[in-house]
C-alpha cells in the first residue's frame, strides 16, 4: 500500500513537474560533447523582411543557413523586427501578411539548411512586428501565427531556457515589452515592460539560485535597449530587475549600426548620483573597476551587467556569436555584406578589456589554472591547418610583436566545434593599462585563405578599458528618453511662454516703450529681447496667436487618426500619448507614451521654436527699416538734387526703392520661413500617411496655423508704416 501511494504521489508531482515547466516555457539542453564548460549562441536581430525589399530574405536564406550549419550554435536568438510592416514610401506602417508568410518560408528553409533542431530557434516580437496590431492573437497578430515562436507554441511573453555544460548553468531568458495597444508608427517606438512582466523577469531569473552545487550565467534578451525601455506603471524598471538578479549581459536590437557600431553600456548598481536617477550616462565604461579588493570584500561586491546592441540585418548584415567558455563571456559581430565567410574565429580568453565584468576577475573567484591558455573557437566549412596567436605591445608608439605562437586544436572525434588553445605566461602581461597589449589570431584554411581577428585590447587582471561613444551613440544609448521627456517638453515652454508674456505685463504697468533708438548706447541682450517684444506686441493678432498656439498644444488633441491597421476605432493623440477609450473609473487612458515624443518635440523644437524666432526677425527688421525710412526724409537734399537733376519726389521714391532692394536680410527670412514651412509640411504629410488623416479635418490647428502665422506676419511686416 505504501508503495502504492508512493507510486501515485510521483506521479502527481512528475505531473506538476510537466506543467510548471510547461507553463513557464523552461527548456534545458544537455551540452554532452566538447569541448567542455564551453557553450556559444547566435543572435540575430532586426531582419526586416519587407514586400518592397525582397533582398534582405533572400540574402538571409542564402548566407545565414550555412554560417549557421558551420557555427553549430546551442541556440539561436532572434530579437525583433522580423519583418518591416512599412509602404514603400516608409510613412505608412501595419501589418503585411505577405511579409509573414515569406518570413516562415525562409526561416524553414534556414532551419533545413542549418541542420539545426527547430526548437533550438527562438524569435520574439519587436515594435515593427506589431504596427497596427489592435490586440495579441488577434486577427492581425500573424507573428503568434507564423513565428517559431507562435508554431511551437511559445504564448508567454517570457521564455526561459537553459544550458547546462557540466559545470555550471547557462540560463537565456527572452522576453517581450511590446505594448499591449500595437499602434500604428511612428508612435511605436519604445518598450513598455508592465509590472507583471517583470515579476515574470524576475521570477525565471530566481529559478536557479536555490541550486548552489552548480554556478549560474543569467543572460537576458529582448528587442528594446535600456535606453528606449519605458519604466512601469509603478515605477520600476528592467535595470534595476537585471541588477537584482545578478544578470551577466543583456542582448538587445532595435537601433541599427546606422547610429554607430559602438553600441554597448555597461551597467551598475553605485553609479554616479545623475545616473541613477535614470537620465544619462556619458560613456559606455562607466565607472572603472576597483583592481584594490580582497576576499574581505566580497559582501560589497556591486552588482553590475553589460547591455550589447548588436546591429541589424537589415542593411548591415550583421550576426553576432556569443560564447561561455568557462563562465566567461566573448562575442564577435560578424559583417555579410559581402557575402559568406569561410573562416570566423572568436577568441574566448583573454577576455576583450571592453566588455569584461570585474566580479569575473573577483580575486577569491578566479583560478590561476583558467589563466595559463590563449583560447579561440575556430568555425571553418573548409579544414584548418594552422591557427596562430600574436600578442603586440602598444607601448612604444607603434605595435611590437612581443609573442607569436601556433595554437592547437583540442582532440575530441565528438566536438561540437573546434577549440584552438595554446599555453602563454598570463604573469608576463600585467599592466596597470586595460589596453597596452592586443590579441589578434589568424587562421589559414586548406585553400591558403587567411583570416584575421580585428586588434582585441585584454587585461589579465581584469581591468576595464574605456568605451567612449560619438554623438549618435551618445544620444541613443546613454540618455534615458523616457526620463528626459517631460524635461525637454517643459524646457521649450520654460524658454518661450515666460519670455512672450512676462514682458507684456511690465511694459503695460510701466507704459514703457523699447524703440530701435533705445538700442543706442545700451547694446546690451536684455535690451535687444525687450525691443524686439515691444516690436512683436505692436502686432497683437501675431502675438496672440501664438500664445493661444502654444496652450492649444497643452491642453487640447493634436490630431486623431487610425491608430489600427485596418477598421477599428479612431483615436486622438496629446502631448500625454493616444488616448483610445475612458477606462472602468470614466478616465483618459493614455496609450503610447513616451513614444509620442517622436512626432511632440520636433515640432516644438524644428518648426514652432524656429517660427517664433523668424517672426522676432521679421518685425525687428521692420523696425530698422521703418528708422532708416525716418532719417532718410529727414535729410536734406539739396546738394543730391543738384548734381542729380530729379524732382524731390523722384529722388525720394528712388531711395524707398533702394531700400528696399536692400532689405537683404528679409529676403533670408523668407527663405528661412519657407524651409519651416516645407518642414512642416513633410511632418504633416507624414502624420497623414501614417494614420489614414485629412488635416483640415483631423488637425487642422496642427497643420494651418504655423503656415498662416508665417504668411501674416509677412505680410504685415512687408512694408513701413
Amino acid at each position: 500500500m505504501d508503495i502504492l501511494k508512493l507510486c501515485v504521489f510521483s506521479l502527481i508531482l512528475l505531473k506538476f513537474h510537466y506543467i510548471s515547466a510547461e507553463f513557464f516555457k523552461r527548456d534545458v539542453i544537455e551540452l554532452e560533447k566538447g569541448p567542455e564548460d564551453v557553450a556559444w549562441v547566435v543572435q540575430l536581430s532586426d531582419l526586416h523582411f519587407s514586400v518592397h525589399h525582397p533582398e534582405r530574405a533572400l540574402s538571409f536564406e542564402k548566407i545565414v543557413g550555412p554560417a549557421l550549419s558551420m557555427i553549430n550554435p546551442s541556440l539561436v536568438f532572434i530579437t525583433g523586427d522580423l519583418t518591416d510592416g512599412k509602404s514603400k514610401d516608409l510613412l505608412t506602417m501595419k501589418q503585411d501578411e505577405e511579409e509573414w508568410l515569406e518570413y516562415q518560408k525562409v526561416l524553414d528553409n534556414v532551419i533545413k539548411k542549418s541542420g539545426l533542431k527547430k526548437n533550438v530557434f527562438y524569435d520574439l516580437r519587436g515594435n515593427h512586428d506589431i504596427f497596427g496590431v489592435p490586440a495579441i492573437g488577434g486577427s492581425f497578430d500573424f507573428y503568434s501565427k507564423y513565428s517559431i515562436n507562435g508554431q511551437l507554441k511559445r504564448s508567454g511573453l517570457v521564455n526561459s531556457v537553459t544550458i547546462q555544460t557540466g559545470e555550471r548553468s547557462i540560463q537565456f531568458v527572452g522576453f517581450e515589452s511590446i505594448t499591449s495597444l500595437g499602434l500604428r508608427g511612428p508612435t511605436n517606438l519604445f518598450g513598455h515592460p508592465t509590472d507583471q512582466l517583470l515579476d515574470e523577469i524576475s521570477s525565471e531569473l530566481s529559478v536557479l539560485d536555490s541550486q548552489p552545487a552548480k554556478p549560474v550565467i543569467k543572460i537576458a534578451y529582448g528587442h528594446f535597449p535600456l535606453s528606449f525601455s519605458a519604466v512601469s506603471q509603478s515605477g520600476r524598471t528592467l535595470k534595476e530587475t537585471f541588477l537584482t538578479h545578478n544578470l551577466s549581459a543583456y542582448l538587445c536590437g532595435h537601433l541599427h549600426t546606422k547610429f554607430g557600431k559602438n553600441l554597448k553600456r555597461h551597467h551598475e548598481s553605485n553609479q554616479h548620483p545623475l545616473y541613477s536617477k535614470h537620465l544619462l550616462q556619458l560613456n559606455g565604461h562607466g565607472s572603472l573597476p576597483n583592481i584594490s579588493k580582497t576576499c574581505s570584500d566580497e559582501a560589497t561586491e556591486f552588482k553590475e551587467f553589460w547591455e550589447w546592441e548588436m546591429g541589424d540585418w537589415r542593411k548591415s548584415r550583421a550576426m553576432r556569436i556569443l560564447s561561455i567558455d568557462r563562465g566567461w563571456m566573448s562575442f564577435v559581430d560578424v559583417d555579410f555584406k559581402l557575402g559568406a565567410k569561410n573562416v570566423i574565429i572568436l577568441p574566448t580568453f583573454p577576455l576583450d578589456s571592453r566588455f569584461t565584468l570585474e566580479r569575473s576577475f573577483h580575486k577569491c573567484k578566479v583560478e590561476s589554472l583558467n589563466l595559463n591558455s590563449i583560447r579561440a573557437l575556430v568555425f571553418s566549412s573548409s579544414p584548418v591547418v594552422s591557427v596562430v596567436a600574436r600578442i603586440y605591445d602598444s607601448r612604444p608608439g607603434n605595435l611590437v610583436t612581443v609573442l607569436e605562437t601556433p595554437m592547437k586544436r583540442n582532440e575530441d572525434s565528438t566536438s561540437r566545434g573546434n577549440l584552438y588553445t595554446c599555453p602563454w605566461n598570463f604573469n608576463a602581461f600585467e599592466d596597470p593599462s586595460p589596453d597596452r597589449f592586443l590579441l589578434q589570431i589568424e587562421a589559414v584554411d586548406i585553400e591558403g585563405r587567411s583570416t584575421l581577428t580585428e586588434l582585441r585590447p585584454f587585461s589579465v587582471g581584469g581591468l576595464r578599458a574605456r568605451l567612449s561613444w560619438n554623438w549618435k551613440e551618445f544620444m541613443v544609448m546613454g540618455c534615458q528618453w523616457e526620463a528626459l521627456y517631460f524635461p525637454i517638453l517643459w524646457l521649450f515652454y520654460l524658454l518661450t511662454l515666460p519670455i512672450l508674456v512676462f514682458p507684456k505685463a511690465i511694459f503695460v504697468f510701466l507704459r514703457k516703450q523699447y524703440t530701435y533708438k533705445s538700442l543706442v548706447g545700451n547694446r546690451k541682450l536684455v535690451t535687444y529681447v525687450a525691443w524686439i517684444l515691444s516690436e512683436l506686441y505692436n502686432l497683437p493678432l501675431v502675438w496672440f496667436s501664438i500664445i493661444v498656439y502654444l496652450f492649444y498644444l497643452i491642453l487640447c488633441p493634436w490630431l486623431s487618426g487610425q491608430v489600427f491597421t485596418e477598421g477599428g476605432e479612431k483615436g486622438y493623440m496629446t502631448y500625454r500619448g493616444w488616448v483610445l477609450r475612458f477606462n472602468e473609473r470614466e478616465k483618459l487612458d493614455f496609450h503610447g507614451f513616451p513614444d509620442i515624443m517622436v512626432v511632440v518635440l520636433p515640432h516644438l523644437y524644428f518648426v514652432v521654436l524656429p517660427t517664433i524666432i523668424v517672426i522676432g526677425a521679421l518685425v525687428a527688421e521692420r523696425a530698422v527699416f521703418q528708422d532708416h525710412l525716418r532719417a532718410l526724409s529727414a535729410k536734406k537734399e539739396d546738394d543730391y538734387l543738384v548734381k542729380s537733376n530729379v524732382s524731390a519726389p523722384t529722388s525720394g521714391r528712388n531711395k524707398t526703392l533702394t531700400l528696399r532692394h536692400r532689405r537683404w536680410i528679409r529676403k533670408m527670412l523668407l527663405l528661412i520661413s519657407l524651409a519651416i514651412c516645407w518642414k512642416h509640411f513633410l511632418n504633416c504629410r507624414a502624420l497623414i500617411k501614417a494614420y489614414a488623416m485629412n488635416p483640415f479635418i483631423h488637425f487642422p490647428v496642427y497643420s494651418m496655423s504655423i503656415p498662416l502665422l508665417l504668411t501674416y506676419t509677412i505680410y504685415k511686416t512687408s512694408r513701413a508704416e
